[in-house]
Formats: structure tokens, C-alpha cells, sequence
């Protein structure tokens, strides 16, 4: 498709990043201490001339653009490959960009092209990854392919081993197979259960004069010994056979197991079966429109009042010897501290009870959430360390330790505490090159930040300062790392580069956006994947070295959505009531709105952000690109937007994170009346025609505003609510308020069905009914509950078919005409 002029002009200024000094702004109400490093950050432009509609707003967003998905690196470090939906349904096809231009690649030859997830060989010769749970092995040099397995199991690489062959697991089963002939080698075989104890002696008297009495027993009693004797001599005379089997024990379940690149060393994580069990327990969620006309009962996630505490077993084994360690947690700081002592205290309290405190060992396990696919087991080079991350149980611990292999003990390396809870995110870590020292994210600061330390000397800070360090990688040479971070304002995300030895920090990108990247195999370039506001996500590579430019690849968006008018959000930095850092927002301002106008006052909405740790006031493509159009077209109707990063929203550090600790829906809350405080101050709004809406965690805000603030709003919308926290899930909730059993102040104190009373403005309640996220069943018992108080004021629409993310854009549409017609009929 042809692309317009204004395609043209816009792609340009995407490629510079710049703008003509007319058009740039500096970010509203920036604080002094910014305004210097964001003095090249851009303004969005509005752009487009036909007017959007609602319709079109909640279409299928193919009208929009089919942005490149999972970009990576080919072997060559020159090729890249990415996927591109097909238009009009989820099919993917499969795309490679180099010097010979953008082509597809063909179904047949999915399996060479490597994968996100290839590993490479010490000496940078191979490539492997998988392709449909096979094994694929390239050399880099001659891009030849061989195909390693070809079977039904699921395979799963592990790692390069000394020896150059490569590790794989197929269930609990390690393999190793040579790339060169292909030999495959069963290293070891990890069993649920006892060992086997083979032929035994007769014990009891019975037995004994059995096999004295009657020769046909004690014979087979002897062939069945001499039989066991003889395999037991084959296995230890003869290298061609398999004979590692190992048993974890009656009663448990593998949690995580690793081997060392040496291939001499196990370590293998345990957990006793009903502890897992217990912790994948699984909830009931009815599908009413099933696909055979009944109701189909859907297995869906746990609560988080139903989890008890999950600790795990560390055990090594030495493959040479067969010795086997039992590994404790004695040694690691605090791990008999009663951390919750404050918070027992308070509820005992609560219930005219005493709580005295008391050391006792916490409940431990391997860093394995949901937010994190790293292994927490990291090997060094040689396969001589071994470092393993571990959570506390009540969420307040993270430690990092090896393992002295001799005293098989742990030796901690490093403790993050917080008091609040440990972030399930930044939690990156392994070993330099070739070197006794580790590397880790740690925001014991109060930011996500990079350290070194060897394991028998102190931590160095690589990098300082008032903003999130995320996706480190280190270079072979151990001379630097990349890494991501909003360095100039926490909107703007970079490619930086620190020094390991001197410290010094260098930018790689300044490209004023969203920006993610990987490394080339080679080290030579970075691939960015960067977007604005205005812009979905496209392709560009630039060479690896700092201040540049980079070169675009990709231009997906569509002629149509250029041509659209829409309306470009400004960041603002509203000042807040109850901390020093403002709180960053997004403000949509109307068609004709004039700075320092006066007059008729101005409607004006706040929309919540969902998930609450997530960042929505960025300078680029928002997840929420739906609600971005539908705020540009109440702007282009006179209504001002706010869309703020309340407290709990990511990006903004500890702090910001953890306000919320015990109290979720109070910090939140008094930003949104800061929110409506700037706008009646600054963008001529009527602070009594307010109103606000969101999904999700941005339902439960809607809720905890109407509900606890009623003057607040005068209207409100919440779309796949949370009513009550202890219905929700166990790895995001316990974090912040505990768990029931600990702390029920908390849950009371957050929920919003113990508030309900307090609704006197219209709301509208928006349920999807296959919501395996935030069940149904929230919903429900709210409802109860305002008919029980007599409530009138509410109106609820289900959609039978949704999950939690919508997919029908008849739904979307449906959703969104009803926040309209709340917002015109209550503003």
C-alpha cells in the first residue's frame, strides 16, 4: 500500500527523533531537578485530519498496524527475524530482515532460522536452540544446520557443557549429545519415590525355613541376587552404559534441578508433594456459552486465602561419587527472624489477643514467580560455583548464596530485605566470564541498580541514581554491560552501557521513547525495538557503541490510523500532597483548549491503569492503545484526560512501589485527588464534574474512590474488578498485604466490598464472566452486597464470552459506549 506524505514526514521524525523547534514543548511541570536532562525530550505532535469514532476505536486494531513481534537476532549477526500477525485472524508468519531486504520465510524452513532463546557455544562456534521441542544445532561460521533430535517428548536445552556437548532435559531426565556425531547420552535420571532396594534376605523366621525347606525358592532367590550382582558389575566395568538414577524420596515433588557444565555436579530442589499440590490448587470457573451447548467447568487459578506456606529442600550430588548433601538454611541472614512480628502484633491486638515474638525458621523457596523465567540456579564458567536465589515465604527476604560443595553449606552472598516485600521484578543475576564474581539487580537503594561482587569480597554499585536498571547483559570480554533504563525521566526508556572497572555510564540510544534491545551474537550491534506515543512498535538496528543512530527497519503502521485525528497526550508532573516526588501523569487537553484559559469550566475524566505495578505515563505506545483513542476523542469533545502513575506504579522505584504496603486503594486514591486538584488549577476544569473509570486494578481504584472518597467523582466506571483481595491470586497479593491468616487488617482495610456503603454517585460495573484472572464471582457478591444495602445508583453488564483482556471488538465496543454514555449523562 502506497504510503501517504504524512506517512513519509512522520517516519522521518521517528527516525531523527527531532522536531523543528516550533513544535517542541518541554514536559509540563517537570521539577528543576529534570528540566536540564530532558531538554531534548519531544512533545507529540496531534496529527490526522478525519475525525475517530468509537466504532472505530474498539475495531480489530489490524486497521492500526501488525507491529513486528518477538524480534531476535539470527546466528549470522546479520539477520533478523521477526513475526508479524496475519491479517484477520492469530495466525503468525515469519519474516527475516538483511542486505537482501524483508522477505518471508517459508513454513519448511522454520527450523533454521534459530530462535529468541539460542544459546551459543563457549567459543562462540555453535548455536542451539529449539524448534516444535527439537534440537537444532548451527555452526555459526558455514550457517549449517543439523537437526539433533527428532522425537514426540518435549526437549529443552540447558546449557553448553566443557566438554562442547549439549545439555538437555526431557522431563526429569538430563541428556547430553554431541554436536559433531550426534551421540546422545543419558547423564542422569531423577526418580520420584525410593530407590528400588532390590533382593533381600529372608528376615523372618517363616522365610528362613522357606528357603531352607524348598529348594525351588532359595534357587530363585540366588539367581534373582546373582542376576542383580551381574548388572551392577556391567555398570561399573562398562562407560557405554547409562547408570545415574537418582530418587528424591516418597512424598516429594522436582522443583528445579541443575547440572554443572562439568557434567560432575547436581543440584536438584525439592518440595514435599502436598505443599505443591496445595499450591496449584485450582479454583472453579464456569463457562456458560461452552462449545457444546453446556457449562463447561473451567479450571482456573487458586485464592490467595487458600495457600499455605510452600518451602523447598536444596540436596547435591556428586556424580563422580555418588555422594549425596543435604543442603540447610541456617546460614542465611534472618532466616529464623520473625520479619511479620509488627504486623501479627497489630491483629492480635485487633482481637484482644497478645502476640509474643519468637525465632523460628521461615519457609523457604527457589526465586521461581511468575514475573521471573530466569533459572535460579546460575553455574560459573568452569562448573567449580554454583549460585542459587532464594524467597522467603512471607515475601520479605531475597538472598543469593553458593555453595561450599566440601561442608555443603550455603554461604550467603548477598540479602535483600524490605520490609515491605521483595519486587518480584529486577531480580536478574550470574557470574562473570571466566571469573569467581557475580553480578545482580538489587533495589536496596531504592532503585533497581547493578552490582559485582566476588564471592569472597565485597558488592560494587556500577550504576547510582534516581532510576530502574533492568535487562543487564554482559559482553564475553567482561568489560561492560548493556542494560535498559530511564536515566533523563522516568517516561523515557535508553539503551546505556556501564563500565565494570571504572563505573563510567554511556548512552547507546536517544531516541525520547520506549525503547527495548538485544545484543547480536557478535556484540557489534543492538536491536531496538522502539516506539512513541503517537507510534506503535517498529524495528531498528544500530551499531553497539555510544550517541548511535539508529536505522529503521519496519514501518507497519497503516495510511488509515495516520489519517486519523487524534489527539497527543502531554506528561505532566502533578505535584503531590503526601510525598516530595510528583506524580507523573498523561493529560489529554481539548481540541480547542487555550493555555491560561478562563471561562466555562471543562468536563474532565481519570482513567486507572491496571495491574497497579505498571507504568502507563511514558513516552511511548501504550498496551492501553484503545483507551488512548477513546481519551482523544472525549478530548476532541471538550472533556480534559488525566491518566495518572498513582503509587504502586512501576518505574518510579521502591518507594513508590511499596506506599501501597497494607493499605491498597488509599495512596492511590489521594493521587487521583491531587489529580483533580491540578486539573481544576491548571487545565480549567470543574472539580465537580469529574468523573473516572479503569480495569482491573483500575476497577478496584474506581471502587475505592466512589466508594471511600464519594465526593470525589461525580461518576465511575469499573471494568474486570477486583471486590475483594482475598479472592485474588497468591503470588501477586500476598506481597502486598500479607495473607488472610496473617493479616486480616489488611484485607479488610483494601477491599473494596467492606466499603460498599459509601456509594451515593452512579456507577457501572463491566464483568467478563470467563475471567480466570478476577473471577466472576467478585462481582457477584458485590452486587449482593448493594442489594442488601438498598443501593440504587448502579447498573452491571456482563460479557459472557470475555476473559480478562478482551477479544471481541463487539464487546470492546459495547464496554465503551456505556463509559460514554455514563460520562455524558453524569458529567
Amino acid at each position: 500500500m502506497k504510503k501517504s506524505l504524512l506517512s513519509i514526514a512522520v517516519a522521518g521524525l521517528l527516525l531523527t527523533g527531532c522536531q523543528t523547534t516550533s513544535q517542541q514543548s518541554e514536559l509540563e511541570g517537570v521539577n528543576n531537578t529534570k528540566k536540564a536532562a530532558v531538554q531534548n525530550v519531544q512533545t507529540p505532535l496531534d496529527f490526522g485530519s478525519e475525525n475517530i469514532t468509537l466504532e472505530q476505536a474498539m475495531a480489530d486494531p489490524d486497521w492500526i498496524s501488525r507491529s513486528p513481534e518477538d524480534a531476535y537476532w539470527g546466528a549470522d549477526s546479520n539477520t533478523i527475524y521477526f513475526d508479524q500477525k496475519q491479517v484477520g485472524n492469530q495466525l503468525r508468519d515469519t519474516f527475516s530482515i538483511n542486505s537482501k531486504g524483508t522477505l518471508p520465510v517459508s513454513l519448511s524452513n522454520l527450523h533454521k532460522i534459530g530462535s529468541d532463546e539460542a544459546i551459543y557455544s563457549s567459543d562462540g562456534k555453535f548455536q542451539a536452540y529449539t524448534f516444535q521441542d527439537n534440537i537444532f544445532v548451527k555452526k555459526v561460521a558455514t550457517q549449517e544446520v543439523k537437526q539433533l533430535t527428532r522425537t514426540s517428548a518435549k526437549e529443552e536445552i540447558i546449557q553448553f557443557m566443557l566438554s562442547g556437548e549439549l545439555a538437555f532435559k526431557v522431563g526429569h531426565t538430563i541428556f547430553s549429545v554431541d554436536v559433531t556425531t550426534g551421540l546422545t547420552k543419558e547423564l542422569v535420571k531423577i526418580n520420584k519415590g525410593n530407590k528400588p532396594v532390590g533382593t533381600q534376605e529372608p528376615s523372618t523366621y517363616i522365610a528362613k525355613e522357606q528357603h531352607k525347606l524348598i529348594d525351588y525358592v532359595a534357587l530363585t532367590h540366588k539367581n534373582a541376587l546373582d542376576t542383580e550382582t551381574r548388572q551392577a558389575n556391567i555398570e561399573s566395568e562398562n562407560n557405554s552404559i547409562a547408570n545415574q538414577q537418582l530418587y528424591i524420596g516418597e512424598g516429594y515433588e522436582l522443583v528445579e534441578s541443575s547440572i554443572s557444565p562439568k557434567g560432575d555436579k547436581l543440584i536438584v530442589v525439592v518440595s514435599k508433594a502436598h505443599m505443591v499440590s496445595q499450591e496449584t490448587k485450582k479454583d472453579i470457573m464456569p463457562n456458560y456459552i461452552g462449545q457444546d451447548g453446556n457449562i463447561d467447568p473451567v479450571q482456573a487459578r487458586s485464592r490467595v486465602a487458600d495457600n499455605k506456606p510452600v518451602e523447598v529442600e536444596v540436596r547435591y550430588f556428586d556424580l563422580k561419587t555418588g555422594e549425596q548433601k543435604d543442603i540447610g538454611f541456617e546460614t542465611l541472614p534472618g532466616f529464623d527472624e520473625d520479619v511479620l512480628a509488627d504486623v501479627k502484633r497489630e491483629n492480635a491486638q485487633e482481637k484482644g489477643e497478645t502476640y509474643k515474638s519468637k525465632k523460628s525458621p521461615r519457609s523457604i523457596k527457589l526465586m521461581l514467580d511468575w514475573y521471573w523465567t530466569q533459572s535460579p540456579i546460575q553455574w560459573n564458567t568452569k562448573g567449580d560455583q554454583v549460585a542459587l536465589m532464594f524467597k522467603a515465604w512471607d515475601n520479605k527476604d531475597r538472598w543469593i548464596a553458593t555453595l561450599d560443595f566440601d561442608k555443603g553449606e550455603l554461604e550467603p552472598q548477598h540479602r535483600l530485605h524490605d520490609k515491605a516485600w521483595v519486587n518480584y521484578a529486577y531480580n536478574d543475576f550470574g557470574w562473570l566470564n571466566n571469573e569467581d564474581t557475580l553480578f545482580f539487580l538489587s533495589e536496596e537503594t531504592g532503585y533497581s541498580h547493578l552490582y559485582v561482587k566476588p564471592i569472597d569480597g565485597k558488592a560494587k554499585q556500577l550504576t547510582s541514581g534516581k532510576f530502574v536498571v533492568s535487562e543487564p547483559k554482559l559482553t564475553r570480554d567482561n568489560s561492560k554491560f548493556f542494560f535498559k533504563a530511564n536515566v533523563d525521566h522516568p517516561g523515557i526508556y535508553e539503551i546505556y552501557t556501564v563500565d565494570v572497572n571504572t563505573k563510567e555510564k554511556s548512552a547507546i540510544t536517544d531516541l525520547n521513547g520506549l525503547t527495548d534491545y538485544s545484543l547480536s551474537p557478535d556484540e557489534s550491534k543492538v536491536l531496538l525495538k522502539h516506539s512513541k506515543i503517537m507510534m506503535p512498535t517498529e524495528l531498528y538496528v544500530a551499531d553497539a557503541k555510544p550517541n548511535a543512530q539508529p536505522k529503521r527497519l519496519t514501518n507497519t503502521v497503516s495510511d488509515e490510523f495516520l489519517n486519523k485525528k487524534l489527539i497527543a497526550p502531554k506528561i505532566v508532573a502533578v505535584p503531590s500532597s503526601h510525598t516530595d516526588a510528583p506524580i507523573y501523569a498523561k493529560v489529554y487537553y481539548p481540541a480547542d483548549y487555550t493555555p491560561g484559559e478562563t471561562g466555562k469550566k471543562r468536563k474532565a475524566v481519570i482513567f486507572n491503569h491496571g495491574a497497579g505495578y505498571l507504568q502507563n505515563s511514558h513516552m511511548g505506545w501504550s498496551v492501553y492503545f484503545r483507551e488512548f483513542m477513546f481519551h482523544s476523542l472525549l478530548a476532541s469533545e471538550g472533556y480534559v484526560v488525566m491518566d495518572m502513575d498513582y503509587r504502586a506504579s512501576k518505574g518510579y522505584g521502591r518507594d513508590w512501589r511499596t506506599a501501597i504496603y497494607r493499605q491498597m486503594g488509599t495512596p492511590e486514591i489521594q493521587d487521583l485527588a491531587d489529580g483533580v486538584k491540578w486539573m481544576s488549577e491548571h487545565a480549567n476544569v470543574d472539580a465537580g464534574s469529574v468523573g473516572t473509570y479503569g480495569g482491573s486494578y483500575g476497577g478496584f481504584m474506581t471502587f475505592m474512590a466512589l466508594f471511600t472518597q464519594p465526593e470525589l467523582f461525580q461518576a465511575g466506571a469499573a471494568l474486570r474488578p477486583v471486590t475483594d483481595w482475598a479472592y485474588y491470586n497468591d503470588p501477586y497479593t500476598s506481597n502486598i498485604l500479607n495473607r488472610p491468616d496473617v493479616d486480616p487488617i489488611a484485607y479488610k482495610r483494601s477491599s473494596p466490598i467492606y466499603f460498599a456503603e459509601g456509594l451515593n454517585k452512579p456507577l457501572l460495573i463491566n464483568a467478563p464472566m470467563i475471567d480466570d484472572n478476577v473471577f466472576f464471582q467478585d462481582v457477584v457478591r458485590l452486587v449482593q452486597r448493594f442489594i442488601e444495602l438498598e443501593k440504587e445508583n448502579f447498573e452491571t453488564a456482563i460479557y459472557p464470552v470475555e476473559p480478562h483482556g478482551f477479544v471481541q471488538p463487539s464487546s470492546w465496543l459495547d464496554e465503551y459506549r456505556r463509559i460514554y454514555k455514563l460520562f455524558k449523562e453524569n458529567l
